[in-house]
Formats: C-alpha cells, structure tokens, sequence
C-alpha cells in the first residue's frame, strides 16, 4: 500500500524565508525522495520559527489537522532532525505523540528506524548537537551583552525618551528623544516632591504626550539608566553593580535616588488624589485639628446647588466648608506676595540668605564624605577577611552588596551638594516673578498647577483650626518675602530701618514661622 506523507519545512529565521533558497531546497530534495520512494504527497508545511519549542503556529496547525484526519498520514518527512527540533526531550515527547496518532516522524539525510532500539543513541546524538549550538550560541550572546554592558554601553531597546540609533561604524547607541526626555524629566522631579503617587504622574505624563503602559512607566523610574549608569545584573561570583553609561543622562544621580526613596516607601509623602473635585485643592494638604488625620474632601447637594466640605473620616466628625478655608488660604496667600517696586530688595536679601545657608553645605559635604570614607574602609577590611579566610566568599558578596547601594546614594548625595548652583539668579527672579502674580496663579491656574503652587510654598502639611493656618514649615525664600513684607510696612508707619539683615532671620528646616495665622 502506497505511504502518504506531510513535508515539513522550516527556516531558522526571516531572512532565510524571504531569500526563499532554503525553504526552495528542502521542498526540492523532499519531493525528489517521495517520488523516488514512491511516497504520495499530501501537504507541504512551511514554518519560519525557531526550533528550540514545538509552539509554533504552523507545527500547531499541522497537529491539529493530524488529529482530525486520523491515519490519513503516514509519514512527516523533513530533511534533517535539527529542522524537526532543536530540544531532545521536547523532541522525544513529540515523536511519542506522533506514534499515537500513527504517523512517524522521519529525516530524509539521517534516516532512523525508531523501532531498533540501539538508533535512539543516534537519534539522541542528532538532536543534541543542534540543542549544544543553540545553548554555545546563546551563551556567546549573554557574555556578549553583558560585557556591553560592563562598557556602559546600552544593548536592549531604548526606554522611553530615548532612541536606538547607529554610528558611521555600525555600532549602536542611544541618544535623547525629544519630547520625551523632558516629559520623563519632569515626571522624575514630580515623584520625587511627593505630592502625587507614582499612577497620577503617569496619568498627568499621558496627557503631555508618552504614550506608555503603567507597568512600563514604573519600570522607568526604576531604571538607572535616566541618570547616566547602566546595571549589570550578578553573575556567578561577580555581584550586580552599576556601570558609567557611554548615553547621556536625562536626570542627576541625586534626583534618581530622591525617586527612589519616595517610591520605596523610604520618604515621607503625601498622597492626593489628582482626579479630585476642583472646589477641593487644599484636599491632600490639610490635617485635621481635633485627630491629626489628612482631610478628605466632598460635595454633598443642598437646595439649590451642591456645597463642598473638607472633612475627617473613620470615627471623626471634624468639617469644615471648603469655601470659607478656600477663601482665607488665599488672604494666607497674599500675606507673601512680594510688592513689585521692591523687587530688587528681595532679589538681593535672598541671594544674602542663600550665600549664609549654603555654607552648611560645606559641613555636610564634610560629613557625606566621612561616611563614604567609613563604607569605603568598611568594604576594605571585608575584602581582607575573604583574603585569610575569615569569611566565604557568599558572605563577602553580601556585604559588597549592602554597603555598595548606600555608597553609590551617598556619592549621589554628595555629587548633588557639589554642583555649582550658577543658574540661581535666573531661578531667583523667576520665583519672584512667579509670586508677584500669586493673585491670579491660585484663581486661574489649572488644577494641578494650583496644587504644584500649594505644596511648593507649604512643603508640610497644614492645619486649619477655623481661625488660621498652621505648618512646621514654610519654603524658606517665601518665609523671607514674608519677613520683608512685614518689615517694609513697618517702615512706613515708623521710621525707616535698615532691612539688611532680615536674611539672617529666616531659620533651618522645621521652624516654626513668626505669626500667629502662619
């Protein structure tokens, strides 16, 4: 009785398919073998996928039509066993499932009888040498990689606000997208204020213009690569570090590390909801007076119009309506309103304040280096215990690890409070213009806007107790407008004083500003 059979043919990638001479090829010699053997033809199945699984749509398709034309195939002929499988024991499972539905599987250029059991070596031999080349060959990929990646060098598909790209040489590299970079940017510096949760940022991020999912986005922020270093993952006995990247970095190691503090969990922060009710913008900002809770805020329907409230939750009745506390927050507002005709005083007093609180910087820069000096001796004598045998070398891995991410915050840290502020003016007289136009920022402002203005002057939380506002803290520029607000209307119902030295009046972090409604 004359065998019928199917032919399998498959290419190992794109290119071979559309070239078309290995697909032609093997459909050549296999009808050439059928016609020589006598063998009637039924189907010719062409794949372009990769052996290493049987998950293939065509080798899928071909099971199926197996199946449901049960003994109407004989044979599954292709040229040799590396064309079938590239994977011994998912091959030996396939075969065992072709044998039940009654069809054998053979190669044409390695033929075996499976039904002689000293053949199984052979059969086992040709399918372990493809199976060998795969694993040689990703093996050379990874060392590949990873010694790119050691260089600084980018190898994967660019992440948002970057673009792959090829030098004369044909070398890949990454380069900044614009606009992009500067929405991730902005993102970056937005997660690390802690104002709004890390799925809000990504929304407010859409709407300027990235189009990416939440998990990628979260990735993202994750990813070192923003500020100019490329991981490199542990590896037998190599722990992971973080390499110079050869790319040029969106944000400093400073931000990245903010960043990653507010997203672990590691920095205080407040959570508001950016799709909250307009009539609400202190909700998020507000502590309660009688529990110490955060505000929550809603609308309730009267008569003839709906009302809104801040309001306590979970046991507390503490509310308020949000209209009275809206409007004597911006009478608040108004008290640091700088006067225009004075502008240039407040430009210098500031600079004079700045110039006095920086040079605390110069002792904490003292202190991060003593700590970086510490971790650095610290990870010295580990190294010359693993010298004598003090300790193993897994151990030793752990230490390098721990004390390796706090020694790359710290120079973070320390790379941060050693950059030269040479822009300070041109932010200095931006700010300042900023508040002379407080009025109408806090009317007509969008939303989130109006809450970037409310938590850039209050950076703490505030309390209203129905006859002011309270905060540990007030930005410390607009603590000075204040200041010289208060100094200058002095002046003009007494005498005229020397204002000079109002800068030095404005205290560290967590004072406790000098009036009664602030």
């Amino acid at each position: 009785m004359k065998q019928i059979a199917d032919l399998y043919v498959r290419v190992s990638t794109d290119e071979q398919a559309d070239k078309g001479y290995s697909q032609r090829n093997q459909e050549e010699v296999l009808k050439k073998y059928c016609q020589i053997n006598n063998i009637a033809l039924r189907d010719i199945i062409y794949e372009d996928h990769s052996a290493k699984t049987f998950l293939r749509p065509k080798w899928k398709l071909l099971l199926v039509n197996l199946k449901k034309f049960k003994n109407k195939t004989d044979l599954v002929l292709f040229t040799k066993w590396d064309r079938f499988s590239r994977n011994a024991g998912d091959a030996y499972q396939m075969i065992n499932t072709l044998r039940k539905l009654g069809v054998e599987p053979q190669a044409i250029e390695q033929p075996l009888d499976l039904s002689v059991p000293e053949n199984k070596m052979m059969l086992a031999f040709y399918l372990a040498v493809p199976e060998v080349e795969n694993d040689r060959r990703a093996l050379n990929v990874f060392h590949g990689m990873r010694r790119a990646k050691k260089e600084g060098r980018y190898v994967s598909q660019a992440p948002i606000g970057y673009v792959n790209k090829s030098k004369d040489d044909g070398s890949k590299y990454i380069a900044i997208k614009e606009p992009e970079a500067s929405i991730m940017r902005w993102a970056f510096n937005e997660i690390s204020k802690g104002i709004f949760s890390t799925e809000d940022i990504h929304r407010m991020a859409r709407k300027k213009g990235i189009k990416t999912g939440k998990h990628s986005f979260w990735l993202a922020v994750r990813n070192p690569l923003y500020c100019g270093k490329i991981k490199v993952p542990q590896y037998k006995d190599e722990p992971s570090y973080l390499a110079d990247g050869q790319h040029e970095a969106i944000i400093t190691e400073e931000l990245f590390y903010k960043v990653q503090d507010v997203v672990d969990g590691r920095k205080k922060v407040i959570r508001p909801k950016v799709d909250t009710i307009l009539e609400l913008p202190l909700r998020g900002f507000l502590i309660c007076p009688v529990c110490g809770k955060i505000l929550s805020g809603s609308k309730s329907k009267g008569r003839n119009k709906y009302y809104a409230y801040y309001h306590c939750f979970k046991g507390c009745s503490h509310r308020i309506g949000a209209e009275e506390v809206n409007d004597m927050f911006i009478k608040e507002l108004l008290q640091y309103a700088p006067k225009r005709e004075f502008k240039k005083v407040y430009s210098i007093l500031i600079m004079e304040a700045y110039k006095e609180q920086t040079k605390e910087r110069q002792n904490e820069k003292t202190r991060l280096l003593n700590q970086i000096k510490d971790y650095e001796n610290r990870l010295s004598k580990a190294r010359d215990m693993l010298m004598t045998n003090q300790i193993d070398a897994l151990d030793y891995r752990e230490i390098k690890s721990d004390y390796g991410d706090t020694l790359a915050r710290l120079q973070a840290k320390y790379s941060g409070l050693n950059t030269d502020h040479e822009n300070i003016e041109i932010l200095l007289n931006k700010g300042i213009e900023n508040l002379l136009r407080i009025h109408s920022i806090y009317d007509n402002s969008q939303f989130v806007e109006c809450r970037d203005l409310i938590g850039s002057i209050f950076p703490e939380n505030l309390i209203f107790d129905g006859i002011g506002f309270r905060t540990t803290r007030v930005n410390e520029a607009v603590q000075l407008m204040y200041l010289i607000n208060k100094q200058l209307d002095q002046n003009k119902k007494e005498t005229n004083q020397n204002i000079s030295n109002l800068s030095l009046m404005v205290g560290d972090e967590g004072f406790e500003p000098p009036t009664p409604s602030v």
